[in-house]
Formats: structure tokens, C-alpha cells, sequence
């Protein structure tokens, strides 16, 4: 069992940076792949980046490719999603999930945090 919360949201100018953490509860943190989802109101939820249980792997939806970085840090049992050029489009909510597998469909994703807001205004 994993259990999983969210920080770092809130409300940025367009341009602006964020920095989210995930903290994870639970001994197998560091077996687990981890992901980050967002969901805008009246949209589905879509990926965001993941990355593979040891850091070895990243992927980026394309709307983030070259302004989001995924990392963790499996001694803190965390892992992060800086975002830098924010623009008013990434206004959702973020998630992190944890799953035994790499992949972008949430249904592979086991664990999920409540999430954190990002506000991004023009």
C-alpha cells in the first residue's frame, strides 16, 4: 500500500514557475513508477510525465515537452514535477499516481494522491 500527497500548488503569473512534490508513505516507494496527471475542469484527466522506478526513464506529454522536468528521489521517498514557463493553459489540478508499470493511461497507475491546484493566470 502506498499512500501519496501532494504540495506546491497554487496560483503564478504566465511565465512563472512551480515546483510540486509527491511524498510517498510505504517501503516499496522505490519500486513503484511514478506519474503525473492533471485534469482542467470539464476534461478528462491526461498525462502529464512519468518516470521509471529508478530515474532511468522519462516521458512528457507534448503540451509540457521543455518546460516540465520529472525527478524523484527514492532516499525521500518523492518525487517532483518542476514547471517553469507556466502558461494558462496548465491551470488543472495535478496528480501523482504509482504503478507498477510505465505507461501514460491512468488505468495503470495503482495509487493515487489527492491532488494540488495550479492556477496559471494571464
Amino acid at each position: 500500500q502506498v499512500q501519496l500527497v501532494e504540495s506546491g500548488g497554487g496560483l503564478v503569473q504566465a511565465g512563472g514557475s512551480l515546483r510540486l512534490s509527491c511524498a510517498a508513505s510505504g517501503r516499496t516507494f522505490s519500486s513503484y513508477a511514478m506519474g503525473w496527471f492533471r485534469q482542467a475542469p470539464g476534461k478528462e484527466r491526461e498525462f502529464v510525465a512519468n518516470i521509471r522506478w529508478n530515474g532511468a526513464s522519462t516521458y512528457y506529454a507534448d503540451s509540457v515537452k521543455g518546460r516540465f522536468t520529472i525527478s524523484r528521489d527514492n532516499a525521500k521517498n518523492t518525487v517532483y514535477l518542476q514547471m517553469n514557463s507556466l502558461k494558462p493553459e496548465d491551470t488543472a489540478v495535478y496528480y501523482c499516481a504509482a504503478g507498477g508499470t510505465l505507461g501514460m493511461n491512468p488505468r495503470v497507475y495503482n495509487y493515487w494522491g489527492q491532488g494540488t491546484q495550479v492556477t496559471v493566470s494571464s
